[in-house]
């Protein structure tokens, strides 16, 4: 242990540290193999592009490790293990004295992002008090494009539609939508708003997140990316590969021909698919619940909440 700007932080020593932070390096680069290799070959990738243009991040974000708070760093004094990256010039960080540790200033990253951790806090503990839902079926992709060709739009990705424009739209009027996120929800396209049995709003969102939605669950990895250096490395990585898990099976769901990629549409339009949609949200919504509670946990450390 050892102390810094006043906080008692527990303390790694360079041998200890720089093999953690190399080797979530090395997991960030297995995780976005698929999405860098895309690409360097220059092309678009219709499933995992989202990962890093609706959740606006780069690669080099992820390769990044942080301890959390609490968790102070001894720097290399010029032999032994090397320092990979210079921590001291980073932002919301402090350096110590005499020991030369550098943590997270918390005071600091509070008076920046105070608001954000108490609201991320509110909204994940509000989420985890609530049972999941399981009746939706992913239709909120169908609701995206639902009549949009009679409308002269432009769908939402370069892929033909499985069912065809017909097809999706029939989906749609046969089956009740029932999406509770509203970051969905505003992608409606307007003939498919009105068919939503809910009416999700910015503001009513603490009240309306459930454990049983595949993109609040998604979201976790978005509420890391807000916290920062505040989330430790293991939970970052863990959240991005639940969201490219998840982003996988809601792009399968969906109304889109994503053969191209190696996948096996999740047929929500039968009875059979609509199960397997089921089963996958349970285990997602299994998934994210600890992780949801990891994240809680790195919001107290960061408010002092007991």
């Amino acid at each position: 242990m050892t102390t810094v700007l006043g906080r008692p932080t527990a303390a790694l020593l360079p041998e200890e540290w720089v093999p953690l932070a190399a080797a979530h390096a090395e997991r960030a680069d297995a995780l976005t193999a698929v999405w860098r290799a895309a690409r360097a070959a220059g092309r678009k990738h219709a499933i995992e592009d989202f990962l890093f243009t609706y959740y606006p991040t780069r690669v080099a974000h992820l390769r990044r490790w942080h301890p959390g708070a609490g968790v102070a760093l001894t720097l290399p004094d010029g032999g032994g293990v090397p320092d990979p990256e210079d921590r001291t010039a980073w932002r919301w960080h402090r350096v110590s004295r005499p020991d030369g540790a550098v943590t997270l200033d918390l005071d600091a990253f509070l008076a920046d992002r105070g608001d954000t951790v108490r609201y991320v806090r509110e909204l994940l503990s509000a989420t985890a008090s609530r049972p999941g839902t399981f009746g939706c079926f992913g239709l909120h992709e169908w609701a995206m494009v639902y009549r949009d060709r009679e409308a002269g739009r432009d769908q939402r990705h370069p892929l033909p539609l499985r069912l065809g424009h017909e097809g999706t739209d029939a989906v749609v009027e046969a089956n009740p939508v029932r999406c509770s996120h509203f970051d969905a929800f505003r992608f409606f396209t307007p003939e498919a708003t009105s068919r939503n049995q809910l009416q999700p709003t910015r503001a009513a969102q603490v009240g309306m997140e459930q454990p049983g939605c595949l993109h609040a669950n998604m979201d976790l990895y978005k509420w890391c990316l807000k916290l920062g250096p505040a989330v430790p490395g293991d939970l970052l990585l863990d959240a991005f590969e639940l969201a490219r898990d998840i982003r996988w099976t809601d792009m399968a769901a969906s109304p889109y021909d994503v053969s191209e990629y190696g996948v096996a549409a999740v047929r929500i339009e039968t009875p059979d698919g609509k199960a397997e949609y089921v089963r996958r949200q349970r285990d997602f919504a299994r998934r994210s619940g600890a992780l949801r509670q990891r994240l809680l946990q790195a919001c107290d450390a960061v408010l002092g909440t007991p």
